[in-house]
């Protein structure tokens, strides 16, 4: 395929809060080789209604080879934080990276090549999970929780990730001013909803499998709590998915199925936390994720973004 003229990839970083992260973040995309002709601008929308992170991405912005935007994304909401990023590029491809993410400097190539060359319009890459070493007996698993794991090979696949470290082309998958349903800032899924209408309108999913992310894990996310609760919300998608469709049968099914789910790696989990086995991990895991589909309903949603991090910050610094 011949490149394009000018530069058409934007990537958007949204951030709260993090500025070491951050700056890690935007450092690693600083350091991308093979797009030069491609790469037009990185995007930092800051969630923070205080606007935190504007002195350090302006800072940075000197240093790099390609414009850094800073937007201000002023109501907490993962979903405002995309769409707000999104307002401040006109790019026709559009990568998102998380800031708690750093990409290997041959990730935006991997991922536009792969991309072009499936004909895809939502291309996923994969990523290493890292947590802190004093992480204890659950750290591998913990490891693969924060990591994304796919195909040995580029090629398209029927199941979409989550948005971090991915390519969308935004005519076919990110249409409209503000894409991302903002009904989801505080829960996630904002991405569930979007890849559910792109799978409506026959979009295709790629996996480009030598664009290599590294997500670090913070300590207070990198414990087994944390992982379950993520576990539990990620159960409720398909109940919720046909709950908003209003397909009935389709909800009874996935109840059923997050019962026997429950039931089944429940008990499992009970045996192998008797025998002291780090696999009970897995089970607590899979035994989440089916309650999350028999307990789909409104008002249970667990609060990972917005609002729920901010009052978290404040009671860290609090104490």
């Amino acid at each position: 395929m011949i490149p394009p003229a000018h530069p058409d990839v934007a990537v958007i970083v949204p951030t709260l809060r993090r500025p070491d992260s951050l700056e890690r973040a935007l450092r690693s995309l600083m350091a991308q080789t093979g797009v030069a002709d491609r790469l037009r601008e990185i995007v930092v929308a800051d969630n923070d209604p205080e606007g935190s992170a504007r002195g350090l991405v302006e800072g940075l912005a000197t240093e790099s080879p390609v414009p850094v935007l800073w937007r201000h994304a002023a109501v907490p909401g993962v979903a405002t934080a995309r769409n707000t990023g999104l307002a401040a590029t006109t790019a026709p491809l559009i990568a998102f990276l998380d800031d708690d993410e750093a990409a290997a400097p041959d990730w935006l190539a991997h991922l536009i090549s792969a991309h072009e060359t499936l004909g895809a319009d939502v291309t996923f890459s994969p990523i290493r999970g890292v947590t802190p070493e004093a992480t204890g007996w659950a750290r591998p698993y913990l490891d693969r929780f924060f990591g994304r794991e796919g195909p040995a090979e580029d090629q398209l696949i029927d199941e979409p990730y989550g948005c971090g470290a991915s390519l969308m082309t935004r005519a076919t998958a990110l249409p409209g001013p503000a894409p991302f349903d903002v009904s989801a800032d505080q829960t996630g899924g904002e991405d569930d909803a979007l890849f559910t209408a792109v799978r409506a309108r026959g979009g295709r999913f790629g996996w480009a499998a030598n664009a290599w992310v590294d997500e670090f894990a913070p300590p207070h996310r990198a414990t087994l709590g944390y992982a379950l609760r993520r576990a539990f919300a990620y159960g409720q998608g398909p109940s919720q998915e046909a709950a908003r469709e209003r397909r009935p049968l389709a909800l009874i099914k996935w109840m059923a199925v997050g019962a026997v789910q429950t039931a089944v790696f429940g008990l499992k989990a009970a045996a192998l936390t008797v025998l002291a086995r780090p696999s009970r991990a897995e089970a607590l895991d899979r035994a989440a994720r089916g309650l999350g589909k028999v307990l789909w309903m409104p008002g249970l949603e667990p609060r990972f973004y917005g609002q729920a991090e901010i009052d978290r910050l404040a009671r860290v610094a609090g104490r």
